[in-house]
């Protein structure tokens, strides 16, 4: 696999996520970004979801079992993360029901520099549970 090429195709689509973002659905280009965003995540998931598939299914096993496994593009955020991933919010990513911390939610986020898969609970907790 590619990380490089990953990572890259990871920016892109929350770079056009961000885009569309600022515009409202009045704006004359908006319905052209939603669809240069909608080819990006078909282009991608497409090219790299086998892979992420087994990855998350792994990541699932030992941190959500409970939990289905959504395409890759599901686990993406809407604005890109800090190495640090504070910049993570906590509505972020795919909902996971988690043994290790019961009665709280949880998500799971796909984010680039380094392509990584990141457990956050509430406003404090970011977890790296995978790395590319």
């Amino acid at each position: 696999m590619n990380t490089k090429e990953l990572n890259t195709s990871l920016i892109a689509i929350i770079q056009k996520k961000q885009e569309l973002g600022k515009l409202t659905y009045d704006d004359d280009r908006y319905d052209e970004v939603e669809e240069e965003l909608h080819d990006l995540e078909d282009d991608f998931n497409e090219r790299f979801g086998d892979y992420l598939e087994d990855i998350l299914t792994q990541v699932h096993d030992k941190v959500c079992p409970d939990t289905d496994v959504l395409l890759p593009t599901a686990y993406l955020p809407t604005q890109l993360a800090t190495e640090d991933n504070t910049t993570i919010s906590a509505k972020e990513g795919v909902w996971v029901d988690t043994e290790e911390f019961p009665d709280r939610e949880a998500r799971l986020v796909l984010v680039p520099n380094p392509t990584r898969l990141v457990l956050s609970v509430g406003k404090n907790v970011r977890k790296e549970v995978w790395k590319a």
